[in-house]
């Protein structure tokens, strides 16, 4: 609530504690009042000019706000009453009374719908709202953020607000929303859109840890992941270990080095990158490329054969390039090379194969066994063994045999070998 607060105030700042000018013609009841936000305005009426100076004028914000509500119900056609409700909006900031500073916003935007301070403060406090679970909060969000960006463009500069400083307030609102509209992407998985408006919230204010983490989301739950979301998981961690908030930066850490280790496949280069990022203001146009993913399963099958020859691979080897066989083009012809020296092994169906397997369930006709310790461990199939001859006895569920047979084809999904004109041996103790 505290950063809330801040937030208000870097938004309101410029109302509170303004005192008014006055020009007066008594025969005539011309009485005018300056403000900063709007141009000029005159109030012809010199009690409801009175009334505006007084209010505006009293110096405890609590009182300041409750003087200016009261203006703007006294006087409904006054065309100060927008700035009246400004004023009291700010005032109420000042006096740390959140509810009455959303309850404020919300009753200028009826008056006035594209006000963007008072749009800027209602898409704000609907956000950190609809953060913190209020899912109603969710479609004023949306629908506030949309409005403010599309107005932000043709916000006038305020009378008595120099350049620097209508520049300077033209990011922090812009920063709001479009983080805010980033937000909204987030929630409905359009992480494009998300990523998008989020760059431009880091671009305008690169210390805002909520954005910056949350960009780093939207990059990384995109499919296929864009690698340029571990930058900005790094600044988001130096951001939350800048400020002392040891909490959020491990609750960052855990989220993001996660996701590191499954693109890389290992931590390895996290520390270092975590150290070059806290150092630098924008992501290195080659950060992308500097963290390598690691190689696909199809991949690593397409690897294995082309570094080894396929005779003398193991068996849980051949099993995981046949798995990867309709992977991509090279995927074939791995599998192809396997199958081809599992065949020549076996002479073409003349010599059997003996393999030492884990039996799972049996008929009097078949077998199913589980060959790799992966599978032996989860108890999955991955052989079906097709007895020469009946069995008399079946072999126990969960006891190792050897099979001895003819590897005859293959299925994917559920991969499976098929062997046929087998018989089996209880494995010899100690046998592996």
């Amino acid at each position: 609530m505290k950063k809330l607060f801040v937030m208000w105030g870097q938004i309101l700042i410029l109302t509170a504690g303004l005192s008014a000018g006055a020009n007066g013609r008594e025969n005539g009841f011309v009485w005018s009042a300056s403000s900063v936000w709007l141009e000029q305005k005159t109030i012809k009426d010199p009690a409801e000019y009175n009334a505006y100076i007084s209010a505006l004028n009293t110096t405890d914000p609590a009182a300041r706000a409750a003087a200016m509500e009261a203006f703007a119900n006294q006087y409904p056609n006054s065309v100060v009453k927008i700035d009246a409700l400004e004023q009291a909006m700010a005032a109420y900031q000042q006096a740390g009374n959140a509810q009455k500073v959303e309850q404020t916003a919300g009753r200028i935007l009826e008056l006035d719908a594209n006000n963007i301070r008072a749009l800027a403060i209602a898409t704000y406090i609907a956000r950190t709202q609809a953060s913190a679970g209020n899912a109603a909060k969710l479609k004023n969000v949306c629908a506030d953020s949309q409005k403010g960006i599309q107005a932000l463009p043709g916000w006038p500069r305020p009378e008595g607000l120099s350049d620097a400083d209508f520049a300077t307030l033209r990011n922090q609102i812009a920063t709001i929303f479009y983080g805010a509209a980033g937000f909204c992407g987030l929630q409905s998985k359009d992480y494009a859109a998300a990523s998008a408006h989020y760059t431009k919230a880091f671009q305008l204010d690169p210390s805002d840890i909520q954005n910056t983490y949350q960009l780093a989301i939207a990059d990384l739950e995109v499919k296929p992941i864009d690698p340029m979301g571990f930058w900005y998981c790094g600044k988001s961690i130096a951001i939350a270990q800048a400020a002392k908030t040891e909490s959020a930066a491990q609750s960052i850490t855990a989220y993001c080095k996660a996701k590191y280790k499954n693109y890389h496949g290992s931590d390895d280069g996290w520390d270092q990158m975590l150290a070059a990022t806290a150092a630098q203001g924008a992501p290195p146009a080659s950060f992308a490329s500097s963290i390598k993913k690691r190689p696909t399963p199809g991949e690593t099958a397409c690897q294995a054969v082309q570094e080894n020859n396929p005779a003398d691979l193991s068996f849980s080897d051949w099993e995981f390039i046949l798995e990867q066989r309709d992977a991509a083009p090279c995927n074939i012809e791995a599998a192809n090379k396997v199958w081809a020296a599992i065949q020549e092994k076996q002479k073409n169906g003349q010599v059997k194969m003996q393999i030492l397997v884990k039996v799972i369930s049996s008929s009097r006709n078949s077998i199913n066994v589980a060959v790799t310790d992966e599978n032996q461990q989860a108890n999955q199939i991955d052989l079906q063994v097709a007895m020469e001859k009946p069995m008399a006895k079946l072999p126990v569920s969960g006891t190792m045999i050897n099979v001895i047979g003819v590897l005859t084809k293959y299925q994917l999904q559920p991969f499976f070998f098929v062997m046929e004109k087998a018989e089996f041996t209880p494995a010899a103790p100690g046998q592996k």
